[in-house]
């Protein structure tokens, strides 16, 4: 098998890769709007809260590891990449004590 072939077979699968991300990114942007119309009652507002945190959080998490490339980077730099999840740790981690309080 030429060195052609396996580059041309890999760059189709990547973008098999890409496009799959990508229609599982808009079936989660379906999901977050379809959310506040399910648990619209007051009791299921911390649901609502936790499934739409839950769902942007997996949705930034598949734009940075895919389409930022951070799949393909050295470990180093998805720690650096990462360093901003702490902050978002923290947010949720603050607004679960806030409602829970």
């Amino acid at each position: 098998m030429s060195h052609a072939t396996t580059h041309g077979d890999g760059k189709h699968s990547m973008r098999a890769v890409l496009v799959t991300v990508f229609l599982v990114l808009g079936f989660l942007t379906v999901l977050e709007l379809y959310v506040p119309s399910m648990y619209s009652a007051a009791w299921n507002g911390h649901t609502k809260m936790i499934l739409l945190t839950l769902l942007a959080s997996a949705k930034a998490l598949l734009v940075a590891y895919y389409f930022m490339h951070l799949r393909w980077e050295k470990p180093w730099l998805r720690y650096i990449a990462a360093m901003p999840l702490y902050m978002g740790a923290a947010v949720i981690i603050i607004m679960l004590e806030t409602v829970y309080r």
